[in-house]
């Protein structure tokens, strides 16, 4: 079992950056592809990043490419999605997800996730 706790979302102004963060319980993070989904009001949740469980392979929508970061630290049971350059249309609700112990893959696909965080909201003013 793994539990997911997200936090760092809030308000910002566009042009601005937070850094969210999805602290993880259970022995099998380190085994673990992670990423982070969005759903945003009356649309369907969308991927947003996705990182290898060493850390070393990370992959982006084409939305947030150059301006979003994913990374991770084993040792803290926690990953990361910094958010730069912050645009009216990435206001969503932000979610983290862990796949099941994996080979060294990245999935973008919220079907291969297994485990789910609550989320958090991510709201940014124009």
């Amino acid at each position: 079992q793994v539990q997911l706790v997200e936090s760092g979302g809030g308000l910002v102004q566009a042009g601005g950056s937070l850094r969210l963060s999805c602290a993880a319980s259970g022995r099998t993070f380190s085994s673990s592809a992670m990423g982070w989904f969005r759903q945003a009001p009356g649309k369907e949740r969308e991927f947003v990043a996705a990182i290898n469980r060493s850390g070393g392979y990370s992959y982006y929508a084409d939305s947030v490419k150059g301006r979003f970061t994913i990374s991770r630290d084993n040792a803290k049971n926690t990953v990361y999605l910094q958010m730069n350059s912050l645009k009216a249309e990435d206001t969503a609700v932000y979610s983290c997800a862990a796949s099941a112990a994996s080979a060294s893959v990245i999935y973008t696909s919220s079907k291969n996730y297994l485990y789910w965080g609550q989320g958090t909201q991510v709201t940014v003013s124009s």
